[in-house]
């Protein structure tokens, strides 16, 4: 592999490694992309059926070379493998000056890659959660697996704030660590209309995202109908998935004022956050609250992997403990009583999108780790615009 000086890095070639290319993904590759013209190539397979992810076949911009996931048990399993064929050959035609792989152990043909990488004088960045304790079975040997893994890699960029204190505890040095706040929406450029400091008529409360069981969506059906008949909210549930019967006629039962509109993309999803006064995830996931933050909405989010530490803070909204109907039923009791307060809410929550939770600001710290772990410094290189001549 040729070995670049500073003023050759600019064509650096980038490789990015992921199990799935879920669609979600795609805004935020294809402004790595624009970073790295014509320099990033994006390696995936396909998600197992059951799992229900939308997956894209390309990125803007970049090229996308699609591999074959070879599955053993499901994702959700301790003992979960993925095999993927076509990694190496890959890496063989790229030839990446920096590879960016899934921070998880249990991709073994991801060990080879780093490997070959290491072997070609290459560097590579892992990408992940964080490095949560590990029990059940087998564990001790999952766990040394783990961090034979971790501290393979020349840098991690941690979804979180958390996920980064974990990789610390995990023995890597805080110094190998970015921490890219996870996005999927672009930074706001304009802010989202007025509301008054009232609520008109009854509030209205947004959920968006699948409709599964891990969301808690009953837990939201229960607790707006606990609550008194003065604040209980028009409540929209935008998304699909397996359970939408089955909701519907929990709904139908205890909260039949609830609408199911079900999955919206683009225009039809703005309109949703715009009409909403209150945006609300009781069960796991993260995305759609930060498009409900680009959109000015206070939150409510229940904890899930860490991430959410960064999304919801006192100023913008209210952080639960997951599956606990008692705390939401409060959160939203203490939420709608105030609309004025809500307003202030919303603004902070839009102030943190523009500053912190978007896809430039993730854009950014992938592109310097890219450039630190290429130069083995902790600074980032001048530009090439900046470059002596």
């Amino acid at each position: 592999m040729q070995e670049l000086g500073s003023k050759e890095m600019y064509g650096l070639r980038v490789g990015v490694q992921q199990r799935v290319l879920p669609d979600y993904r795609v805004a935020f590759f294809t402004c790595l992309a624009d970073r790295f013209p014509g320099q990033l190539s994006v390696f995936a397979g396909k998600p197992l059926a059951q799992e229900m992810i939308r997956t894209a076949n390309g990125v803007p911009r970049a090229q996308y070379v699609p591999g074959i996931n070879i599955h053993l048990f499901q994702p959700a399993h301790p003992l979960y493998f993925c095999w993927q064929m076509g990694l190496l050959r890959w890496l063989g035609e790229w030839k990446p000056h920096v590879l960016i792989v899934e921070a998880n152990p249990r991709y073994p043909a991801t060990r080879l890659a780093v490997r070959w990488m290491h072997q070609h004088k290459g560097k590579v960045l892992g990408w992940g959660l964080g490095a949560p304790p590990i029990k059940g079975s087998l564990s001790s040997i999952r766990l040394a697996e783990r961090k034979s893994f971790l501290r393979s890699l020349d840098g991690i960029i941690a979804y979180s704030r958390h996920g980064a204190e974990e990789y610390c505890l995990a023995g890597i040095s805080p110094e190998r660590i970015f921490v890219a706040i996870n996005a999927v929406a672009h930074r706001p450029t304009d802010p989202p209309p007025p509301k008054p400091p009232h609520f008109e008529g009854k509030p209205k409360v947004l959920f968006v995202g699948r409709l599964q069981a891990r969301k808690r969506i009953d837990l939201l059906l229960q607790a707006c109908a606990a609550l008194p008949k003065s604040l209980q909210p028009e409540l929209a549930i935008v998304g699909d998935g397996p359970l939408r019967q089955a909701l519907s006629e929990l709904a139908a039962r205890i909260y039949p004022s609830a609408r199911f509109l079900g999955d919206r993309r683009g225009a039809a999803l703005d309109e949703a956050f715009t009409w909403a006064d209150l945006f609300v995830l009781p069960g796991t996931g993260g995305l759609a609250a930060q498009q409900a933050m680009a959109h000015g909405l206070p939150l409510i989010v229940a904890h899930g992997d860490g991430t959410q530490e960064d999304l919801v803070r006192p100023e913008n909204g209210w952080l639960l403990p997951p599956d606990d109907l008692t705390a939401l039923q409060a959160a939203l009791h203490e939420a709608l009583s105030d609309a004025a307060r809500l307003r202030c809410m919303g603004k902070a929550s839009f102030r943190l999108a523009v500053e912190e939770v978007n896809i430039e600001a993730m854009t950014g710290v992938f592109e310097r780790a890219i450039y630190t772990v290429w130069e083995g410094t902790s600074g980032l290189p001048a530009r090439k615009s900046e470059s002596p001549g």
